[in-house]
C-alpha cells in the first residue's frame, strides 16, 4: 500500500492553525477500507479480515462517528459551519458494510454539518457486494449515486486484474440501481495485461450499452510494493504498453463522445451535467475532511492525513486524539502550482492569468502544436485537446517551465 507522504506532525486535539480560512465549497471523503481480497494492482489503504487486528467491520461507524465529533469541534473554532455539498463513501469497498451503516455515517455527517439543497452523495460499489435491497436503502438513506466498479467487461481482463465479480451481474446491478432513482457511475480501468484493443472496446461497448449517467475510465498504473509489480518484474506478465493505452484513451474518447456523453475532466464523461461534483471539487481546490484511516483532508490550505491502520485509527480516537498522522501548511506558491496541476485537467481550464510570466509564454507553443485548444486561449483559459489529454504531463511542465 502506498506510503504516506512527509510533513509536519499534527497536533493531538487536531485544532488547524490560527487563521486559517473555512470559506471555500466543503465536503467530505469517508474511507471504508475493506476488501474481501487485495487486487493486485491495488496500493490503495485497505484491509482484508484477516489485517484487521482487533479492529471490526461492525466497530467501524461508530470510529468514524468520533472523528465526526472531532471534526465538527474543530471546524466550529474556525467561524460558522458550513453545510456539505458533497459526500463520497470511497475504499475499500463501501459496500462490504451493511447498507444501514453506510446510512448511519452520512446521516452522522448530516447531523454534524448539515447537507446542502441538491447535495450529492455517492458510494462506491463492488458488484458482487450489493444487492437490490441494499441499494434500495442506501437511497431511501439519503444516498444520490452509486459508482459501479465494473473495470472490464471481459472475463479474462477481469482475471488478470484479480476482479473476481461476474461480468454479467453488472447490468443487474446498473437496472436495480436505477430501479431505486439512484444515478449510475462505471468505474472502468483500461490496459491490463493481456488486454487488447478489441478487448477493451467490448467493455466500451457493453458499458455505453447500460446508458449510465457517467463514465469513468482510468488507464492501469503499475503501483511499487503491489502483486502486479512483482508478478511484472519477475517476467510472469508483461508490463502495461504506453501507445496501446494511448490508442485505448482514445477509443475510449470516440465511443463516450458518440453516445453522447462530454469529457470534463481527463479520465471522466458525463451525460448532460451529470458530472461527479465530489472529484470536480477536488480538481478545483475545493475544502474536504477526509474520514477514516489513511484519509486526507484539506481546509483553507492546510492538508493532513490520518493514521493509517483501522486499529491505530480506532485507538487514537478512543484516546480522544485526533486521528491525523501529519500536516502540511501550503504556502501561496504551491497552492498555484497546485492549482495549474489540477485545473489543467478539466474541459472549464485555467485561467491563463494564474500562470507566470514564462508559463503563459508558454500557451501559444502549445496552441501550435496542437495540445491546447486555440480559442480557449483567446478567451484566457488554458484547456487541453485530446492530444493534450495525452501528454498532459508534458502540458504541465511546459506551463510549470
Amino acid at each position: 500500500m502506498g506510503r504516506l507522504p512527509d510533513g509536519e506532525a499534527a497536533p493531538a486535539d487536531g485544532r488547524l492553525p490560527e487563521g486559517t480560512a473555512a470559506d471555500a465549497p466543503f465536503g467530505a471523503y469517508i474511507h471504508v477500507p475493506f476488501c474481501s481480497v487485495r487486487c493486485g494492482y491495488c496500493d490503495f489503504n485497505t484491509y482484508t479480515a484477516d489485517e484487521l487486528r482487533g479492529a471490526t467491520r461492525a466497530g467501524y461507524p461508530g470510529d468514524v462517528a468520533a472523528e465526526i465529533r472531532l471534526a465538527r469541534e474543530v471546524l466550529g473554532e474556525l467561524g460558522p459551519l458550513r453545510p456539505m455539498q458533497t459526500v463520497f463513501f470511497g475504499g475499500g469497498t463501501p459496500t462490504l458494510l451493511p447498507s444501514g451503516d453506510l446510512v448511519a455515517m452520512l446521516q452522522g455527517v448530516a447531523d454534524a454539518f448539515g447537507l446542502a439543497d441538491g447535495a450529492e452523495v455517492s458510494v462506491e460499489a463492488n458488484p458482487d457486494s450489493i444487492d437490490r435491497a441494499g441499494l434500495a436503502q442506501l437511497r431511501a438513506g439519503g444516498v444520490t449515486r452509486v459508482s459501479i466498479g465494473m473495470q472490464s467487461a471481459v472475463p479474462h481482463v477481469l482475471a488478470a486484474l484479480d476482479r473476481t465479480h461476474d461480468p454479467e451481474r453488472v447490468p443487474l446491478v446498473v437496472e436495480w440501481a436505477r430501479e431505486a432513482g439512484l444515478e449510475v457511475s462505471l468505474d472502468l480501468i483500461y490496459g491490463a495485461p493481456g488486454e487488447s484493443l478489441a478487448d477493451w472496446q467490448r467493455s466500451l461497448d457493453a458499458a455505453v450499452a447500460m446508458a449510465p449517467d457517467h463514465v469513468s475510465a482510468y488507464a492501469l498504473i503499475v503501483e511499487e510494493g503491489t502483486a502486479l509489480a512483482r508478478r511484472i518484474r519477475r517476467g510472469e506478465l508483461e508490463a502495461p504498453d504506453d501507445d496501446l493505452q494511448a490508442a485505448m484513451y482514445e477509443a475510449a474518447d470516440a465511443s463516450l463522445g458518440q453516445a453522447g456523453y462530454s469529457w470534463y475532466e481527463i479520465s471522466n464523461w458525463a451525460r448532460g451535467d451529470r458530472v461527479a461534483r465530489h472529484n470536480l471539487a477536488y480538481w478545483r481546490g475545493h475544502d474536504w475532511w477526509g474520514f477514516g484511516p489513511g484519509a486526507h483532508s484539506h481546509v483553507g490550505g492546510v492538508r493532513w492525513w490520518n493514521v493509517k491502520h483501522p486499529a491505530a485509527y480506532r485507538d487514537r480516537l478512543a484516546a480522544g486524539s485526533s486521528p491525523a498522522l501529519a500536516r502540511e501548511v501550503l504556502d501561496a506558491e504551491t497552492r498555484r502550482v497546485e492549482r495549474v496541476l489540477l485545473e489543467s485537467r478539466i474541459a472549464e481550464g485555467l485561467a491563463i492569468d494564474v500562470l507566470d510570466a514564462e508559463g503563459r509564454r508558454a500557451v501559444a507553443g502549445l496552441v501550435a502544436e496542437g495540445l491546447v485548444d486555440g480559442r480557449a486561449a483567446l478567451a484566457g483559459r488554458v484547456v487541453p485537446t485530446l492530444r493534450g489529454r495525452l501528454l498532459a504531463d508534458a502540458v504541465v511542465r511546459r506551463l510549470l517551465p
